[in-house]
């Protein structure tokens, strides 16, 4: 039983906190360039996923950079950007949270909505992008 509670020690103090920090970011980056690639192909429901998701990754290089511990499992973007001790203005705190739609959105289909239209699919990415840029210098 002892052995059984040690193990996820063993595996935390294994893993190589700057490779998750890298890969969070890389993966980011590629994330935010599908995203803009969606949004201006007419996709715009999987394009904001995509940029939800490409926050998301960025506030787990974060996460795990400021805790030395592996990102959790959550999708929240206020959460995780709380998680990682940032102090981000009110209007990024306004746009992290209206971002956390389109996680769901994409996720889960009973909490379907009309599909923004292309031109306010472009406004959540001018702001989402203010953002996403800001994360980056914080790493």
């Amino acid at each position: 039983m002892m052995e059984q509670e040690l193990k996820p020690t063993l595996i935390h103090s294994m893993v190589d906190i700057a490779k998750q920090v890298t890969y969070w970011r890389d993966s980011a980056k590629e994330d935010w360039a599908v995203a803009f690639e969606l949004v201006d192909g007419g996709r715009q429901r999987y394009g904001l996923f995509f940029a939800h998701l490409a926050l998301e990754k960025l506030l787990k290089a974060l996460v795990c950079r400021k805790t030395h511990e592996l990102a959790p499992k959550i999708h929240n973007l206020v959460r995780l950007a709380d998680l990682a001790g940032l102090q981000p203005s009110s209007e990024q705190r306004d746009t992290l949270a209206e971002m956390n739609a389109f996680h769901l959105e994409g996720r889960y289909p009973e909490s379907l909505t009309p599909p923004p239209t292309a031109e306010e699919a472009r406004g959540y990415m001018t702001r989402a992008e203010g953002v996403f840029q800001w994360l980056m210098t914080q790493l």
